[in-house]
């Protein structure tokens, strides 16, 4: 699908944003801007409300695209998803990535009270039913853009065919190249890579423990990790190995290098998602280093 949407090489995933008063937060937009990031990911799950707060991330800058890591498709109805992906891509020109998702089951049956059944024929029953929305108010001036949370093959042949591509989570560079083969030469692939600034190799696994501990326990990834031949010991007890995968940590040098090595394996964009040792800290420190190696990627 043809684009102008200007994401660069390196993005930022982040729920710290969230967690600060948003006049704090669209200082830090500003910031990263100026750093040369070219887009932030924002989720959607506990924290703010998706649409809002990109449309007020948004405003903070000037070209820096804000995306959706991920919207749910169980939040809002189809026609409503498709009035906020088009009202903020139309105030923002080329600058608002809708990202979608079927989310997970806890989630969906036990927040928003809707049946997780047939995640993927409930996606393309969904995109449907965006496709043919109605909207009269003032429209793009460019296509409006989207990408799915896709893992399995089938839901990235699906990214492929119906939106800019794919936004995997949570996930190994060892999915990276089987993502990009299934999707395609032209779609986008923009993972999200994980990272903490320690060299203590203790202290780094404990911080990432802590932030695969809800993940390791939603059934969404452990299925995708065991199509990559992870085992039930490395799951269950977050082995080191299985750490390390999902976690880059130690010195900028080192966390850069796996951010090439998903860029050479075939993705376009990563996403990467800086894991302070508070999770509610604002880790401008570490986002200011990581955009030292920018111009190198």
């Amino acid at each position: 699908m043809a684009h102008s949407m200007q994401l660069g090489r390196l993005g930022l995933w982040t729920f710290q944003l969230d967690l600060a008063p948003m006049a704090r937060a669209q200082e830090a937009v500003a910031e990263l801007e100026s750093l040369g990031f070219g887009a932030i990911w924002v989720p959607e799950a506990v924290g703010r409300e998706p649409f809002a707060n990109a449309a007020l991330l948004l405003s903070a800058g000037e070209r820096i695209v804000v995306g959706t890591g991920i919207a749910s498709i169980h939040a809002r109805t189809a026609m409503t998803m498709q009035a906020g992906w088009k009202t903020l891509s139309e105030a923002f020109p080329d600058r608002f990535l809708l990202g979608l998702g079927v989310s997970h089951q806890p989630m969906v049956e036990g927040v928003h009270g809707t049946s997780y059944d047939k995640p993927y024929s409930t996606m393309v029953s969904y995109l449907d039913a965006m496709d043919r929305g109605f909207y009269v108010a003032s429209a793009p001036s460019s296509p409006p853009q989207r990408v799915l949370a896709a893992l399995g093959p089938k839901m990235l042949k699906l990214a492929a065919e119906r939106g800019l591509g794919a936004h995997p989570y949570f996930v190994p560079v060892e999915h990276t190249p089987i993502a990009r083969e299934a999707l395609g030469a032209g779609p986008l692939l923009a993972p999200e890579q994980a990272v903490v600034f320690e060299t203590d190799p203790a202290k780094a696994r404990d911080i990432a423990r802590r932030h695969m501990a809800t993940y390791l326990r939603l059934p969404n990834y452990t299925n995708n990790l065991r199509r990559l031949g992870w085992g039930d010991d490395d799951i269950e007890g977050a082995s080191d190995r299985l750490v390390d995968a999902i976690v880059a940590w130690g010195t900028l040098d080192q966390i850069v290098e796996r951010v090439k090595t998903h860029l050479d394996a075939g993705a376009d964009h990563v996403a990467v998602q800086v894991l302070p040792a508070d999770p509610a800290a604002l880790p401008m420190a570490e986002w200011r280093e990581l955009a030292t190696a920018i111009s190198s990627l």
